[in-house]
């Protein structure tokens, strides 16, 4: 099945690129363009597209109000959103992932990793690059313990949910946080790849997470994993 993109980004030059290099796939079509936050949430009601590469920072409506907007939304549940940053320790990141994202992608990044991120979106998955997963522990870093803070609320019901883990559920939520792919971590449990996504898909279920970006939040605001300065 052909992978319907819909563009966002205000600069009309990059979305052009971006349309040449999405069509000239066989899997995939962009179904439409916006150059702010509003248009996009307009387009993504009236398309629904499987995937939406989202500008972070735009005039008017930015992607981080659009993507909360999309997220919001229960008809447009199907619809992955990848942020697109400058750089990927953005400071938007980690709002980007609570909005709803499923992760996010630099704007420098080569041709090839720019149709694989669509592709990863479209299949469910997360996108998280090394790069990525170290800004946000940075950030979580920077906010101080789990414990503390205005997310007080939102961190003592994370961790009222944790309780429905298994042992090993959590044991692979802990190793998903830290960055690990499906395959490293079956490496690191001496298990097979499909049993790990069994295990991160009951976890899914029972923290109520988009996706893999959302259980690696959910893992650093619960206080379940504390990030460590090197």
């Amino acid at each position: 099945m052909t992978i319907r993109v819909l563009l966002v980004d205000d600069q009309t030059l990059l979305r052009s690129a971006f349309r040449v290099l999405v069509d000239s796939e066989d899997d995939m079509q962009v179904v439409g363009e916006a150059s702010d936050g509003a248009e996009a949430v307009r387009l993504v009601r009236e398309l629904t597209p499987d995937v939406v590469l989202m500008d972070i920072r735009m005039p008017g409506t930015d992607g981080l109000t659009a993507t909360r907007e999309i997220s919001a939304d229960p008809a447009l549940d199907g619809v992955r959103v990848v942020m697109l940053t400058t750089f990927e320790v953005d400071e938007y990141v980690v709002e980007s992932l609570r909005a709803g994202a499923s992760g996010f992608l630099g704007k420098g990044a080569e041709p090839g990793e720019l149709l694989s991120a669509i592709r990863v979106a479209d299949a469910g998955e997360a996108l998280l690059s090394p790069a990525a997963t170290k800004g946000l522990i940075a950030t979580f870093l920077a906010q101080g313990p789990a414990g503390d803070g205005p997310g007080t609320g939102r961190r003592a019901a994370d961790a009222e949910r944790l309780a429905a883990l298994t042992g090993r559920e959590r044991e692979v939520l802990v190793l998903v946080a830290g960055g690990l792919s499906n395959d490293e971590i079956a490496e690191r449990l001496a298990v097979s790849p499909l049993t790990v996504k069994t295990h991160v898909n009951r976890a899914m279920a029972k923290l109520r997470a988009r996706d893999r970006a959302q259980l690696v939040v959910i893992a650093y605001e619960s206080g379940l994993v504390r990030p460590r300065v090197e």
